[in-house]
């Protein structure tokens, strides 16, 4: 599917481009005999609701392009069970959707409910607060001096993901590198940096 592009960020909600729901059928049935170029122009003509869809679902720009994203792989995939007797091609489409959005949110939600748990439970017991301070500081100074010795590259990825909290794919938006050069830099920054401050793997 090298036709296929990224949807495009922050793609607005509309009506397919140029496209009637007989056209679309017709095109999802090439798709399903594995025609590529068919594939490529139901995405073009349809890529605009899929992503307005999950945006309003998932709420996260980059959760929505990976759920679309999903979405459409799974269309290519399964497009031979679509039946134009039970419904049009968008709408097809637009339930796999839905259906991947709804499971992107609950697992954000159930991440995020074991995040807090685990927070709450490892919360630490009261104790000697200067000595805490004065560890947290030399720690600081050995983090600081850890990531200072990375590589331009890998340092900006790195402190993009752990210090500015944006996921692998806003940090390969942010450096404007493909996802999988993002994820190598954080990768190799987080194991020089485990290197460094002598932290077994």
């Amino acid at each position: 599917m090298d036709h296929v592009r990224p949807v495009p960020d922050g793609a607005p909600e509309g009506v397919p481009s140029g496209g009637d729901a007989a056209r679309l059928a017709d095109l999802l049935r090439r798709s399903a005999l594995g025609d590529e170029a068919a594939f490529a122009e139901f995405y073009d003509a349809t890529s605009a609701r899929a992503y307005g869809l999950a945006l309003r679902v998932v709420r996260n720009p980059a959760h929505a392009e990976e759920v679309a994203q999903e979405a459409y792989l799974d269309a290519w995939r399964s497009s031979t069970r679509y039946d134009a007797d039970r419904g049009s091609a968008v709408g097809w489409l637009l339930t796999i959707v839905h259906r991947k959005a709804v499971d992107r949110v609950r697992s954000v939600e159930a991440a995020s409910s074991r995040e807090e748990t685990w927070n709450r439970e490892a919360a630490p017991t009261d104790h000697d607060q200067t000595a805490e301070s004065a560890h947290a500081s030399l720690d600081a100074a050995r983090i600081r001096g850890a990531v200072a010795t990375l590589t331009d590259v890998q340092r900006r990825a790195v402190e993009l993901t752990y210090f500015g909290g944006y996921t692998h794919t806003e940090v390969a938006t942010l450096l404007d590198v493909p996802l999988g050069t993002a994820k190598t830099r954080i990768r190799d920054g987080l194991i020089r940096l485990r290197d460094l401050m002598g932290v077994a793997s």
